[in-house]
């Protein structure tokens, strides 16, 4: 899906008001991706309406930002769905900023040309405990090797210094890994798609409920304010993506944008609330949720 297909506001994104001094601390956590720098150019820089709100940023690898939310360390946040899931009593999905569709999944790599994960003598690298790539793992090689979790910009390293069998690559090593001489043993996001007739849900932005639903909706309103402007000129968003992306190249920011930013991100609608269904029930079925666990609730 390309950037000039999405949906984009027919109105121009409001710059902030000045802050005041009651304006409202929110702990905000994104990711370091493309997708999420992308996202949030408008508030990051400053250009868009923040609703009388106090962002404080951090910017961190995604499994921190799962360590983060179950350490009540965020109010908001972008998270693994997998995480999201097991959060699912205290936090509710946002409608935009998610990260979920076709062809988006993340690609299992061997170390090795025409390997396959089959005994525990053999390691997997995981970008985190609770990523939704870990959890796509688990559901399609139960007890297979053994799984040994990195920050994810250190699987494609190790992998080529065969230091590690296998790895479940994301972000932007999705269009990099041939260049490194990996072999790809399987899409798994493909696999899921074949499953599950749905999209790929990925991650999300979570908002605690104890914040309600006026607080809530101001920062959705904020989110989507921002990724508004950033749709409105793309190119200008690069700078703020090259600071904090692993991958510089120009061409392979705006790949991954154009794969992982498209309309579910702008509104997750019935599809994205079908998709983030078929993920609970799937999570619960290999045993990765308890079967009581409540699903993933979208703000309305």
């Amino acid at each position: 899906m390309v950037l000039e297909n999405l949906l984009i506001d027919p109105f121009p994104v409001t710059h902030s008001h000045p802050k005041t001094i009651m304006a409202k601390p929110i702990r905000l956590g994104i990711s370091t991706c493309p997708n999420d720098t992308f996202t949030f150019y408008g508030l990051i820089n400053d250009l868009v309406d923040r609703r009388g709100l106090e962002f404080q940023i951090e910017l961190l690898d995604i499994q921190q930002l799962n360590d983060g939310l179950f350490g009540n360390q965020f109010d908001v946040a972008k998270c693994s769905f997998h995480a999201a899931l097991l959060l699912s009593d205290s936090k509710t999905v946002l409608p935009s900023g998610s990260a979920l569709g076709f062809g988006v999944g993340p690609l299992l790599l061997a170390s090795q040309a025409d390997s396959q994960p089959q005994t525990k003598q053999q390691v997997t690298l995981c970008p985190g405990k609770h990523t939704t790539a870990t959890m796509l793992f688990r559901l399609f090689y139960p007890e297979t090797t053994t799984v040994q979790h990195v920050v994810f910009s250190d699987i494609m390293p190790a992998l080529v210094k065969q230091t590690a069998d296998f790895g479940v690559c994301i972000h932007e090593g999705r269009f990099t890994w041939q260049d490194q001489g990996l072999a790809l043993v399987e899409d798994l996001g493909t696999r899921w798609e074949q499953e599950t007739d749905c999209p790929l849900p990925l991650g999300g932005l979570v908002a605690k409920d104890s914040l309600g639903d006026e607080l809530i909706a101001d920062v959705q309103a904020v989110v989507h304010d921002s990724l508004q402007c950033a749709l409105a000129d793309p190119k200008q968003a690069l700078p703020t993506m090259r600071k904090y992306a692993q991958e510089f190249e120009d061409e392979v920011l705006m790949k991954h944008v154009h794969l992982y930013v498209n309309d579910w991100t702008v509104a997750l609608g019935t599809v994205g609330e079908n998709a983030l269904q078929q993920l609970n029930q799937q999570a619960k079925r290999c045993g990765l949720i308890a079967d009581d666990q409540s699903g993933l609730r979208i703000f309305a």
